[in-house]
């Protein structure tokens, strides 16, 4: 990255490789994102970062529109950086509403240290248009793939402008406060006291929403473990599973550890294992449990749970959550990058995987004991479909109730949709094994 001489011009910069990667060249967000911000050491710009980032993705096909109608030739293969550039810019302007006159030059003074000294004039001329005419609105034609907007219509035709209304939408910040070392209220007004708004929920006991993200830096306590950044949906995946005090409690696909540590929270009893495939995501479970003061009470491994042989010691589980690898469409607020990115043939393959952990890890649930099947996925095949065709499969489990927290009963589960209380779409479905 070359030298930037305006303030802020380097966190453009950032973001327009950033962009770059994830619309070009097929990079998650996340990855992109987990390589770029430890090169920024102020928190504050690590934020102004992914708010532009994120903003960005979920206006891109807005800023298309503004593009098309605004240049006399579309840009080429060889202007992907100013492309990203150009999103960028956007997103400071609308939806962001960043000071125009700091935005534009700090953009422009971007396009000069992504060596694009020629474009420069031609940023500012864009951005000046934005800011003077406004940026075009996009339907969810634009925003939605095809194939995955035609499936949102068959699965929930009365909702589906309301999915894809509150997917396109800045998602809130949920915080998880630690019961074990202080209450919900006592945090709130930690929070209050330094000046952060926050709301208590009555669907999630341990949760508090922020509206208006804040820095992990800026939570009173999270280094200490006293708070832990968590969404509203997947908070109730502890009340779904719902194991028995001092339990022997299998977490099959833990990373990046929330959910086990909401367990151990809320027990410390428990004797919990914590599988996770990929030993970089291990490693994110074992910070998780080191920054709470649990890590010494749980296993965790990194092995794939399909191989029983290799981790299973023939003792059953009282309860096994299967919070399942899924299409993560309940969480496009969270992960914008997912409509670029996901294909239809994925869906395919994800289904193929969820029925091989159900049937392998139905194997060791113990007899009376608890299968919670979860996703972020709002996809009936990868849902009610699912724990369907597992039931047939498996007459020793039964489909066991839970109440309105949890959303739409679908018949064969629970399904949240996105934005619902504020949180993300969330499928749950609790399996008892019979005695």
């Amino acid at each position: 990255m070359a030298g930037a001489a305006v303030p802020g011009a380097g966190v453009r910069v950032h973001a327009a490789e950033v962009l770059d990667a994830v619309l070009h060249r097929g990079v998650s967000l996340k990855a992109s994102l987990a390589s770029t911000l430890p090169q920024l050491a102020d928190a504050r710009d690590r934020a102004l970062l992914e708010a532009i980032c994120f903003s960005a993705l979920r206006g891109r096909a807005r800023y298309d529109r503004a593009l098309a109608s605004w240049m006399p030739r579309p840009l080429g293969q060889r202007d992907a950086s100013l492309r990203a550039l150009l999103y960028a810019g956007f997103a400071q302007l609308d939806p962001l509403g960043l000071p125009a006159h700091a935005a534009l030059s700090a953009t422009v003074d971007a396009a000069r240290g992504l060596g694009r000294s020629h474009q420069a004039g031609l940023v500012n001329a864009l951005l000046r248009r934005a800011q003077r005419d406004g940026l075009p609105a996009a339907t969810p034609e634009d925003v939605w793939p095809a194939w995955l907007l035609a499936e949102l219509r068959t699965d929930w035709p009365d909702a589906v402008d309301a999915i894809t209304l509150a997917s396109e939408r800045m998602a809130p910040q949920w915080l998880r406060v630690n019961g074990r070392r202080l209450t919900r209220a006592a945090f709130a007004r930690r929070l209050a006291d330094a000046g952060i708004e926050a709301a208590s929920s009555a669907s999630a006991p341990d949760g508090l929403c922020v509206p208006i993200p804040v820095p992990v830096d800026a939570l009173p306590g999270f280094a200490e473990g006293d708070v832990s950044i968590q969404d509203g949906a997947a908070q109730l995946v502890a009340d779904a599973l719902a194991p028995p005090s001092g339990g022997r409690v299998l977490d099959a696909c833990a990373a990046p550890g929330g959910k086990s540590a909401h367990l151990l929270e809320r027990d410390p009893a428990l004797r919990l294992v914590a599988l996770e495939i990929a030993p970089a995501r291990v490693a994110r479970i074992t910070e998780t449990f080191a920054r709470l003061g649990i890590g010494e009470r749980a296993s965790v491994r990194a092995v794939d749970a399909l191989d029983l042989g290799r981790w299973w010691d023939g003792v059953p589980f009282d309860a096994v959550l299967v919070d399942a690898p899924c299409s993560a469409t309940g969480i496009v607020r969270r992960q914008p990058d997912v409509l670029l990115h996901r294909r239809e043939r994925d869906i395919d393959a994800l289904v193929a995987l969820q029925a091989r952990l159900l049937d392998t890890l139905a194997g060791v649930v113990a007899p009376g004991g608890t299968l919670l099947y979860a996703t972020c996925s709002i996809l009936r095949r990868e849902n009610s479909a699912q724990v369907a065709d597992f039931l047939a499969r498996h007459p020793e489990f039964a489909l066991a109730p839970l109440d309105a927290r949890f959303g739409r009963d679908t018949g064969t589960g629970h399904q949240r949709l996105p934005g619902d209380d504020a949180m993300d779409g969330f499928f749950y479905a609790r399996l008892v094994r019979a005695a």
